[in-house]
């Protein structure tokens, strides 16, 4: 058994195969976070290309509804609010529920997304319905435990994870760094399948100077620019403190954060010259991005990191701890600043250089979009069509005829 793959398929398609999908997830669209906006693409993507996806989610509220298109529609399950997330939920226990969902639909394979109670419900269901399954470890939650006085909890998460994770067939992750941690860790088949960008919609060109204007902002005072959770595991403050020592330097600077979460309030009241937009999406998000001049992402529990890639496209620099997208992606000192891992000072010195360096933020600029247009979502697309062809049940196959043909296929188990 592969202990970890390349972001494309070792296994050619010799032609092409459409699937019966079941994705579950316990967040997507219209939530705003990084794992439900590449689900939504990704999902739309599949369905656009011709194959059917029926897709398990927690009503997200008492105006929910499950929506519906040609080869698409929305399962909603019960669930409930996660604290301190109160625009997110988890979905409840549904193991028996999904069963008879999984037997009636009959899907050739089923992509559980997010690992909570729905998740482990969903894992459990294949099992009993002979139907192979494949992961996805899209989020550090052990991690976040360190930052929410959990940390007697980290081994008790950690241990769930993996647990849950080598009862599927393989589990994808989108950067190498974490595919090969995992590995190490003892999971047992892990693929890395890498993200997109839509260069069309991020792009230079959204530069908005009445935005700018909007801000109380000129064309030659430098913008800082954060995008994402403002919450103590995005590690927001260093953010802030490194825009502080860009100050001393700049006094005119100044810096945009773009988003929400349990530290905005504190933050914006300590804070009171830093200017809070709050959630952004579609072409707002895409003229804030192309609207600064730095973005500053010292965030160190991604798996990926999807603004690193949105800030790229959209022609900003970007300094980011070299792991997770940015460590794909960015160039040090060509298309971005890779500080070490966790190393606070070289975050604020490297972000100062480029702050006091116009002629060395225009040529990053220019490379980071020329990377980023690399990027594509039919790159994405393709990698997880190889996938599902490589696990699903075979063409017209039925739980007795999988079993057979597959006796060494690792599904899910109680």
């Amino acid at each position: 058994m592969r202990s970890r793959f390349e972001f494309e398929s070792s296994i050619p398609s010799k032609e092409k195969r459409f699937f019966r999908i079941i994705v579950v997830t316990e967040t997507y669209f219209p939530e705003i976070n990084g794992v439900a906006k590449t689900l939504y693409r990704m999902v739309n993507d599949l369905v656009d290309e011709g194959n059917e996806v029926i897709l398990f989610r927690p009503k997200q509220g008492l105006k929910d509804y499950a929506r519906s298109r040609s080869g698409y529609k929305e399962i909603l399950m019960s669930g409930c609010r996660i604290p301190m997330y109160s625009d997110m939920r988890f979905g409840f226990p549904a193991r028996q529920t999904l069963k008879r969902h999984f037997e009636r639909e009959k899907p050739d394979i089923i992509h559980v997304i997010t690992e909570g109670p729905l998740g482990w419900s969903a894992v459990c269901a294949a099992r009993d319905s002979g139907i192979p399954v494949v992961s996805d470890f899209r989020t550090n939650f052990h991690s976040y435990t360190n930052y929410y006085r959990l940390g007697f909890a980290r081994i008790l998460v950690e241990n769930y994870l993996k647990r849950l994770h080598n009862r599927t067939a393989i589990t994808l992750t989108p950067s190498q760094d974490v595919a090969d941690l995992l590995s190490k860790k003892g999971y047992g088949n892990v693929r890395r399948v890498s993200r997109g960008i839509d260069t069309e919609l991020f792009h230079p060109a959204k530069r908005d100077r009445q935005l700018r204007k909007s801000w109380g902002i000129s064309d030659e005072q430098l913008t800082v620019i954060y995008v994402g959770r403002i919450a103590a595991e995005k590690n927001v403050t260093l953010a802030v403190r490194t825009f502080r020592k860009i100050q001393e330097s700049h006094p005119e600077a100044k810096m945009i954060l773009v988003g929400d979460g349990p530290k905005k309030n504190t933050l914006e009241k300590s804070n009171s010259d830093l200017i809070f937009v709050g959630l952004k999406t579609g072409e707002e998000l895409a003229k804030h991005y192309a609207s600064g001049d730095l973005f500053l992402f010292p965030s160190m529990t991604e798996t990926f990191g999807n603004v690193v890639l949105e800030a790229m496209a959209s022609g900003l620099p970007v300094v980011a701890y070299d792991y997770a997208a940015a460590g794909c992606y960015v160039q040090h000192g060509i298309s971005g600043f890779l500080p070490g891992f966790g190393n606070d000072q070289e975050f604020v010195d490297m972000s100062c250089v480029l702050a006091g360096n116009s002629v060395l933020r225009k040529r990053i600029r220019d490379k980071a979009r020329r990377i980023a247009m690399n990027c594509t979502w039919e790159k994405v697309t393709c990698a997880l069509r190889d996938i599902y062809g490589e696990f699903s049940l075979p063409i017209n196959g039925n739980t007795k005829a999988k079993q057979i043909v597959f006796p060494a296929l690792r599904i899910a188990e109680t």
